[in-house]
């Protein structure tokens, strides 16, 4: 990023914090920068015009930044969603889900599309702790117990891999330069391949793994030395190492429909008596590299995170009551006290007790001091649900609230849910001797108070 960039990305947390205002910035600094900080402030609230963070609002909204905005300013507010998401613990639980929710579904798969991988996996792995607390715990202290084994694994095959490749003279004569990078598997990453996609643990093959990229030489003046650099070099892998069979793919011959090439091969890194997941192992050119993280490849492969709008255990306590107040107004009352039949919402109408179309202050705190609490939780409730800070709650605002209500009390269940899937599992693994699975208690480490 240049310096306008690294000045807004400064300046921003003190433009939100209201230290200084954008005509300081124009007047001191410049209009450049003011208009990088106007279009992050942009992209900033585009999330709060849509009512329901579903898939297809998510996928627009993703559209609409990368179509619409300086892509420096998507960048800018990409790490400020990092930032955020690193400190995520010292806001509120209702916001910690909210803020996760949104980056689950519209900024982890941007900066993947941006070809950011690694802030894409970092800001994955940040909400799944916040989205899913039970389910991330599990698949965490599954990888955690292998991790460090692992990552010496894979720095001991990726050094022994680069002195095969770069002594093989057959290559060399194609290729004028071999890089490979390691990997052990993301959090969420892992927790999609078990339960999102059926896999056992042993079938998730790519745990560890390996890219090898390929610098083809050009003065051969032959199209195909990409493809036959990938090819060589899978037949030096193929003589190394334990290639496991049936389970190499060949996208460099066959392309996949959206253009993305590599070749993947499965590598068994087992010894006796001690099993151990496959490896991975990806062979692309350095255009195949490019196009894959950043270029067509990239937009399609990337599924946006889960099916289901947005999973989170639970909101605020005071939400929570809210979200039964209609129930227990529904169950005390006699449809006779009400205007139940002309009325739309019947939750908004008892709450609503002068019927002038919007609920007060002091018809809030009158309904939750009957659900037993305190006048400052309904200033609170009043705060948060108040979309235009006029002191009431409109019709809108309040279905608004329930919607919401309604998407993130089916979380609890969706967590828990998954929490049984990977518990049944890994323990199978466990017992069957191949993993030790520490189950320390950790209650609630991973949830904020």
């Amino acid at each position: 990023m240049d310096a306008e960039v690294i000045s807004a990305g400064i300046l921003r947390k003190a433009l939100d914090a209201g230290t200084i205002s954008m005509s300081d910035v124009e007047a001191q600094i410049g209009t450049g920068i003011a208009d990088l900080l106007h279009e992050s402030l942009r992209l900033k609230v585009a999330p709060s015009k849509v009512d329901v963070l579903d898939d297809e609002s998510a996928s627009s909204l993703r559209k609409f930044f990368l179509s619409y905005y300086d892509i420096r300013a998507v960048i800018l507010e990409l790490s400020l969603k990092l930032d955020t998401m690193r400190h995520l613990q010292y806001l509120p639980k209702h916001l910690q889900r909210v803020k996760s929710l949104e980056v689950m579904k519209i900024y982890a798969p941007l900066a993947h599309a941006v070809g950011a991988g690694n802030l894409s996996l970092e800001l994955e792995d940040l909400s799944f702790r916040y989205l899913f607390p039970h389910s991330y715990d599990h698949v965490d202290q599954w990888l955690r117990n292998r991790e460090a084994e692992c990552k010496l694994l894979i720095n001991a095959y990726k050094a022994q891999l680069l002195q095969a490749l770069k002594s093989d003279d057959e290559l060399n004569e194609i290729v004028q330069d071999i890089s490979i990078e390691g990997r052990y598997k993301s959090r969420f990453s892992t927790m999609k391949k078990l339960v999102k996609d059926g896999r056992k643990p042993e079938e998730v093959n790519d745990i560890l793994g390996l890219r090898i990229i390929l610098d083809p030489r050009c003065d051969g003046g032959s199209s195909d030395w990409g493809p036959r650099a990938c090819h060589r070099t899978h037949e030096i892998i193929r003589a190394l190492l334990k290639e496991v069979p049936g389970r190499t793919k060949d996208y460099v011959t066959q392309p996949k429909r959206n253009g993305y090439q590599s070749l993947h091969v499965a590598i068994d890194v087992s010894e006796p008596g001690k099993t151990r997941p496959l490896m991975e192992i990806q062979i692309r050119t350095k255009e195949m590299h490019r196009i894959a993280i950043g270029g067509e490849a990239s937009h399609s492969l990337y599924k946006g995170g889960l099916t289901d709008p947005g999973e989170a255990k639970r909101l605020k306590a005071i939400m929570l009551a809210a979200a039964e107040l209609a129930a227990h107004r529904l169950r005390d009352l006699p449809a006779s006290d009400h205007r139940g039949g002309e009325c739309k919402n019947q939750a908004f109408c008892l709450i609503d007790k002068n019927g002038d179309g919007r609920i007060s202050i002091e018809e809030l705190t009158e309904v939750m001091e009957d659900l037993g609490a305190e006048g400052e939780d309904a200033m609170a409730l009043m705060h948060l649900l108040d979309a235009n800070s006029d002191g009431s709650l409109s019709f809108d605002e309040f279905e608004s609230f329930q919607r919401q209500v309604e998407l993130m009390r089916s979380l609890e269940d969706r967590d828990d849910h998954y929490t049984k899937i990977l518990k049944d599992k890994l323990q199978t693994i466990d017992s069957a001797g191949l993993i030790h699975f520490y189950r320390k208690e950790l209650g609630d480490k991973l949830l904020v108070s």
